[in-house]
């Protein structure tokens, strides 16, 4: 008998599709209201650090360059007091197969699908993801399938992401375009059933733990060339992906002083689910529009439990605005002769901004760089956001940047600026969501605990929100 195919009935047959496309069962983690154990979901991946050093280096992932931005250092020390303006490194991740840092995330998953003998991987994504998994499938001699949001209602598609799906069928993938909307985890779910792929999802712990090695490697390798661990590690963040897994293999390099710093464009006003507002903005991520939804629900998507959780990991979360980060794609060109694309760039704007505020005997990394060309280049996205009516010019980011209307481009590099996101408005929102899951009925303790790390938090700060919130 043929299954029911509407929205409906595919979404209440999610979590056994899920189950079997994952070849997890997500129940045996469960263990509270809304705690489940999450370190038992990361160990899910089977693999040690090492397995997966050894699995990414077969397949020509990570151990990419450590790259030392001398040049644009010195334009932050011009900008700072005496003495201030930290070192910039950037982890050089255009260098892996695709020309992102997800490709660790994919080689993992892959790796892990041709394993088990499934016949083909599945991954919904607009993004560098998509051309990762189509890469290492075409590796492993297996399919791939990229479901990806990229229209508006009209037809139109932004740069980037037209750029991402020609990567994608270039290594072999068969590429599902959607409009923006509900429908994209509907049609993702809807595939993987009738094919019976492996979920490459963005949140797997197996992508989650293919990150680890990227942070491990910025510590061990910061401190063989420095002597002494980084100050801080910036990471681009939209989904939270990269900084769960960068902060874990940080960790585990023993860089126990080092702050993990989430950098995301501040898009504030514009929603990313809005068909009119979907191309107001210039980059495809790396923006608030998804860093603070799933700092808050982290749990949404295409699995049961995500394993990237960013509120356990950032110690400070900072916005930057679409004009800095395009004229970092520009001045790193300009001053470093490396060309590459807005999502790091993202992360080295704010770290630039940062810089400037620590002493020049410190160290700051980026945790990655991304390939760019065709869509992806800064002047078909500026291009783009003309003809969508954004103006462009020249003048003061940090006084007259508004998301959807401008892009503000620095007069001058002294200009670069952060904002700091509140975290415990975050955190609030986390526990608040999460509350949703007890259905009326009071957190236990075992729920507690597991939102104190969740939010980075203790016991009495959450018993304190959820009281405040009128919950206990």
């Amino acid at each position: 008998m043929a299954l029911a195919k509407d929205y409906d009935s595919v979404m209440e047959r999610s979590e056994e599709i899920m189950k079997k496309s994952l070849g997890l069962d997500y129940n045996e983690f469960e263990s509270g209201l809304i705690a489940f154990d999450y370190e038992a979901l990361m160990k899910a991946a089977a693999y040690s650090l090492e397995e997966i050093q050894e699995m990414q280096t077969e397949v020509g992932v990570g151990n990419t360059p450590m790259l030392e931005l001398r040049n644009i250092t010195k334009l932050a020390r011009k900008y700072s007091k005496p003495g201030y303006g930290a070192r910039i490194f950037t982890k050089d991740e255009a260098a892996n197969p695709s020309g992102s840092f997800k490709d660790r995330r994919a080689s993992i998953a892959v790796a892990h699908a041709k394993k088990l003998g499934y016949e083909g991987v599945i991954a919904a994504t607009s993004g560098n993801y998509g051309a990762a998994v189509a890469s290492q499938a075409a590796m492993r001699g297996i399919k791939s399938i990229i479901v990806q949001e990229c229209y508006d209602s009209r037809r139109v598609g932004q740069p980037e992401i037209v750029e991402k799906a020609r990567k994608c069928e270039a290594m072999g993938a068969e590429v599902i375009q959607l409009t923006v909307g509900p429908e994209l985890f509907y049609e993702h779910l809807s595939v993987m059933e009738d094919t019976g792929y492996f979920n490459a999802s963005l949140y797997s712990p197996f992508g989650i733990a293919g990150v680890e090695t990227l942070g491990y490697e910025i510590g061990t390798e910061i401190r063989k060339k420095c002597g002494k661990d980084p100050a801080m590690v910036v990471c681009t963040y939209a989904g939270g992906g990269m900084i769960t897994g960068c902060a874990r293999g940080v960790r585990r390099a023993g860089c126990k002083s080092t702050q993990i710093i989430g950098a995301s464009i501040d898009l504030t006003g514009l929603s990313m689910a809005s068909d009119n507002q979907f191309n107001l903005k210039s980059c495809t991520t790396g923006h608030t529009g998804f860093g603070v939804p799933h700092a808050m629900n982290p749990d949404t998507g295409d699995i049961p439990r995500s394993a990237a959780r960013p509120l356990r990991y950032m110690d400070r979360y900072v916005t930057t605005s679409q004009g800095e980060v395009m004229f970092m794609t520009e001045m790193l060109a300009v001053l470093e002769g490396i060309e590459r694309g807005p999502a790091g760039n993202t992360a080295l704007a704010a770290a630039f901004a940062l810089a400037m505020e620590l002493p020049e005997d410190e160290i700051i990394v980026v945790s990655e760089t991304e390939y760019t060309g065709a869509g992806k280049h800064i002047q078909p996205q500026l291009s783009f956001a003309r003809d969508n009516g954004i103006e462009i010019r020249f003048g003061n980011p940090a006084k007259e940047d508004i998301p959807g209307t401008n892009i503000i481009l620095p007069a001058n590099a002294g200009l670069f600026h952060y904002k700091e996101e509140d975290l415990h408005r975050l955190r609030k929102g986390l526990i608040k969501k999460s509350a949703v899951r007890t259905k009326d009925k009071a957190p236990t303790a075992a729920d507690i605990t597991f939102l104190a790390e969740d939010t980075n938090t203790d016991e009495e700060y959450v018993k304190n929100v959820l009281a405040e919130l009128g919950l206990i």
